[in-house]
């Protein structure tokens, strides 16, 4: 495990501190949807992405999910780092994009690390300050574009995960994702696809414009 840390993370974090890590962390290896997380969840550990990427889901009073962002390789989600830190039920869902390993750290060295070494303190930040800007971005999205450009942006953001111009995913997830039907979403891609963005096949979508 100590490889793959210092692969990911050796830029970002001193020898000690991932010596620390490959010493109380567990390594582990999950297939395309798992979950990782479900709402209500108690945290006890905090996820360190070693590959892979995880998309980080909300729910509605009516059981209706809606995606706020993904995290991939070198990212943590802040919002379990809040659960973690103050001790509280979980209030989204992680399920993994693509396959995953993973690297989680009990809950308990979250403090202690803060005080312990400065480029943890400054990782932890950092993370809050990214996923910050991704739910900003999410508001803006739902808020202010147009449902084909919001379907446009979701394919292009999942076609970067995955690295791969050809993402495989139906009309049906796609709704489930964004928070709409799938008459709309399948309307909406056929004009994509007139437009020259993207290139429908069954079950399989190929990003044009990336």
């Amino acid at each position: 495990m100590i490889k793959e840390l210092k692969e990911n993370y050796g830029y970002l974090f001193e020898d000690s501190l991932l010596m620390e890590i490959n010493s109380v962390g567990t390594f582990k290896e999950m297939p395309e949807g798992f979950q990782l997380i479900d709402i209500g969840d108690y945290i006890k550990s905090m996820p360190l992405l070693i590959s892979g990427a995880i998309k980080i889901m909300r729910e509605d009073n009516k059981g209706d999910e809606l995606l706020l962002y993904f995290i991939e390789r070198g990212d943590t989600c802040a919002m379990t780092l809040s659960c973690c830190m103050g001790q509280k039920k979980s209030e989204i869902r992680a399920i993994t994009e693509t396959p995953t390993k993973l690297i989680m750290i009990p809950v308990e060295k979250m403090s202690e690390w803060m005080g312990k070494y400065k480029s943890w303190q400054n990782f932890i930040l950092q993370s809050y300050h990214d996923r910050m800007t991704e739910l900003l971005e999410a508001i803006d999205t739902i808020a202010f574009l147009k449902m084909e450009d919001r379907i446009f942006k979701y394919l292009r953001d999942k076609a970067m995960v995955n690295h791969n111009e050809v993402i495989l995913v139906t009309h049906q997830q796609i709704a489930f994702d964004l928070h709409t039907s799938r008459v709309v979403i399948s309307r909406l891609l056929k004009s994509l696809e007139i437009e020259g963005k993207i290139q429908l096949f069954r079950n399989s979508i190929k990003i044009l414009d990336l």
